[in-house]
């Protein structure tokens, strides 16, 4: 129902008072960006058109201080990293096709201030709002994850936002019935205050459905569809994303609050059924999500990717709050909203379809001869701007970067070689089982068991894998594994390098399922873009992924960038998180996790282990310490070793395997025999001569493996073959862990009770 609007400041209205006072600086503009409004209009802007360039200039939704650097990723992918691709960077996700007429989409992307301020509620959203990406490219949302970084276990402000940041995952993608397959829960002091609650969704489509976002087609009309549109995150993620919290308020407010949005996942879940039906009868030739930014974003970003203008009539917007204006409608990021473009033969259609899901649909306008977007509001006119000014041609910041070498040269030199180390075989013992309590390795049960993870009847495997892996096709069985992975404390000791682990870790996971890695997609991280330190982080975390997705085959499809992420002048460790996905020809060849298989099978290590410290569980669970250099990374080894198991998984020969990274051996063992309960029986001098680093060593490049004691002497030939170091270290069996003469046994029943008692013990009883 169209609400009476209250006083319009129309252009006309602009044009006669130059000198009006203007609230830019309030709504985050720079001085200088406010004059190249002022400059690209002729005049002042209205209010609303002020609203649109604030939320559309912002740092979230204009990526101003980081386009000069995400560059590099399009100068870095080759032609052949581009055959798979259908979509790419700049898109709402990024598509690749696998085969069969398949393609898949997926992206991650960052709900971080919001989760902080409302965890449920900035936690849901970011799941409602990254899925609605997946649904815009003409996609069935297949698959959601969630990569979470809190600060530490023990502190109280943590046990306020983790359990309502899980409720918020879990209550959402829940209610849409999407299975939760992958994520990460990770503890870090540098987080409190501002956790990380990155959202991942993959969604499936025949490669003939992809749909683009743009308005073609002069007299097209554009339909807004799904809820209603509300006062509820007035300028929320596009502008609580674009600045730091508040140190005055020790973390806990802002000056400028903007309101959280509110999410409704039955309504979301209906809107995912209308848009595919939609899609299927051919009656959508453009689409765009309203997310960050809402219709500001929607309507300009649907008319700068057009071939003309567009008209929209904000009174044909239904609203669920009276007296709205314009400025509040179009920077509303009110949830589960949709915009398409429509054939004018088919409006009657689209509107029967949502009249059928019981989907609220309005026609707000059309596209137009032209190159302007123009926008009425009780019959004037309030905006009338060139769209691309508005999504596509902001600022760009050559901001300054500095490696800060006393900082930096500070931390490298403070390597773990100093630290005190376990050294007989009681304090190794006792090493080894603290460390499967450690909050960052503990088991994840206490949070992955409020999602559903096996809802659609599709998932091949989820939270304890290494990867999650779900079947696409259940006709042929074709199938994706997907993985998400980042040690932000590597990145910190070196960003060049620790990007590399990162995605090096995420490509390794889904390897060690079986399926072939095939595309990336981020979550870039970072504290103030303002501070030259954290540029030059980013500038190298940025070089360190782009080179590696280079070697490795794998292009970087698309993502996000999250800054501003710091409390005061405290910011977060840098954090870019990697997704990987892979595609599998059978889902049925699926390689299980762990020692999955029978007692008597041989436990064999790929890749080599060295004495690597720097950054790893071991210094910051038993040492609280950061510094030195992080492990080296050899793609072309990652490259290799991937062709191997991935060769292997599809021939059966592999009876389980286990990625090593955070905890090294110790903590990979551990999991391998607790996930099916088989015990083993290991020698660690197979591994390196001395124990301690054999085990709490974490050299990237090695994954644990088991087959058939038949067929150790040919897997080992196989993996020489293909390049990949592999040492026979012992086999499977029984009910303890034993670690050879130099650390003794540990029964699986004691490591199961410290694996398992620590999150339930830090946070209580899961609430249903």
């Amino acid at each position: 129902m169209t609400q009476p609007q209250v006083t319009v400041d129309s252009v006309s209205h602009a044009e006669t008072t130059p000198d009006e006072p203007q609230p830019y600086r309030e709504l985050g503009l720079k001085d200088d960006e406010y004059a190249r409004i002022r400059d690209i209009l002729g005049r002042r802007p209205t209010d609303a058109e002020l609203a649109m360039y604030s939320v559309m200039w912002s740092e979230h939704c204009s990526y101003k201080s980081s386009k000069v650097h995400l560059r590099y990723f399009g100068e870095t992918t080759t032609d052949e990293m581009k055959q798979a691709m259908l979509a790419g960077i700049g898109e709402n996700a990024g598509v690749v096709s696998i085969g069969d007429g398949w393609a898949v989409t997926f992206k991650v992307e960052s709900h971080n201030h919001p989760s902080y301020v409302e965890p449920y509620q900035g936690a849901a959203t970011g799941v409602g709002g990254i899925v609605r990406d997946i649904m815009a490219m003409g996609a069935r949302p297949i698959a959601v994850g969630d990569p979470l970084r809190f600060g530490p276990a023990d502190a109280d402000d943590t046990a306020r936002v983790l359990p309502g940041v899980v409720a918020g995952v879990g209550g959402y993608g829940n209610c849409l019935g999407l299975p939760n397959v992958a994520g990460e829960v990770v503890f870090d002091p540098s987080y409190a205050g501002n956790p990380l609650v990155n959202a991942l969704c993959v969604g499936a489509l025949k490669s003939e459905d992809l749909h683009l976002a743009f308005a073609s087609g002069t007299g097209n009309k554009i339909i807004l569809f799904g809820a209603t549109t509300g006062l509820d995150g007035i300028g929320g993620v596009s502008v609580l994303a674009s600045e730091t919290f508040d140190e005055a308020a020790g973390g806990s407010g802002r000056k400028k609050l903007p309101s959280v949005q509110v999410g409704d996942p039955f309504t979301e879940k209906v809107l995912i059924e209308c848009c595919l039906e939609l899609f299927a009868a051919g009656l959508v030739v453009g689409i765009q999500d309203l997310g960050g930014a809402g219709l500001s974003c929607a309507t300009s970003e649907l008319a700068s990717a057009g071939d003309g203008g567009m008209q929209v009539d904000l009174d044909q917007v239904p609203l669920r709050a009276t007296g709205m204006t314009a400025a509040e409608i179009l920077s509303s990021e009110s949830q589960e909203r949709m915009c398409a473009v429509v054939k004018p033969e088919d409006v009657e259609a689209f509107l029967e379809v949502c009249r059928k899901w019981d989907v609220l649909a309005s026609v707000i306008g059309e596209v137009t001869e032209g190159e302007r977007l123009v926008i009425t509001s009780g019959g004037e006119t309030v905006v009338d701007v060139p769209p691309r000014t508005v999504a596509h041609e902001g600022p760009v910041y050559q901001r300054p970067v500095a490696r800060d070498d006393v900082r930096q040269d500070a931390l490298t030199a403070d390597g773990p070689e100093r630290l005190p180390r376990p050294e007989t075989p009681s304090e190794l013992r006792t090493e080894v089982l603290r460390m499967a309590a450690a909050p960052n390795l503990a088991s994840r049960s206490w949070v992955t068991s409020q999602y559903d993870r096996y809802v659609r009847g599709n998932t091949v495997a989820a939270h304890g894998a290494d990867a999650g892996v779900v079947r696409v096709d259940e006709e042929t069985d074709r199938g994706i594994a997907v993985a998400t992975d980042c040690n932000a404390r590597f990145v910190a000791l070196d960003p060049y390098t620790g990007a590399q682990l990162a995605l090096a870790e995420a490509y390794r996971n889904v390897a060690t399922s079986g399926a072939v890695p095939l595309a990336v997609t981020d979550c870039l991280n970072f504290g103030s873009p303002e501070d030259p330190h954290v540029m030059w982080q980013f500038q190298e975390a940025v070089r360190g992924l782009a080179d590696g997705c280079a070697v490795l085959g794998t292009p970087v499809t698309g993502g996000n960038v999250s800054f501003y992420n710091q409390t005061g002048t405290t910011a977060i460790l840098p954090t870019p998180v990697v997704g990987v996905l892979g595609v599998i020809d059978d889902v049925t060849t699926a390689v299980p996790s762990g020692f999955a298989g029978a007692d008597g099978d041989a436990v064999i290590l790929l890749g080599t282990t060295a004495a690597e410290f720097g950054g790893s569980e071991w210094a910051h669970e038993v040492h609280a310490h950061l510094g030195g250099r992080p492990p080296a990374v050899d793609l072309e080894h990652e490259r290799r070793l991937a062709g191997l198991l991935a060769a292997a998984g599809a021939d059966r020969t592999l009876t389980g395997s286990h990625d090593l990274s955070d905890g090294g051996l110790a903590q990979g063992l551990v999991e391998s025999a607790l996930a099916a309960g088989h015990g083993a029986r290991i020698e660690l001098s197979g591994v390196h001569d001395d124990a301690f680093t054999a085990l709490f060593a974490e050299s990237a490049g090695r994954v644990l493996v088991t087959v058939a004691a038949g067929d150790a002497d040919a897997f080992l030939a196989r993996a020489g073959e293909a390049g990949v170091p592999a040492a026979r270290i012992g086999e499977t069996g029984g009910a303890v862990l034993h670690l050879g003469d130099g650390v003794g046994e540990l029964a699986l029943d004691e490591l199961r009770t410290a694996w398992e008692g620590t999150l339930p013990a830090r946070f209580g009883p899961v609430s249903v």
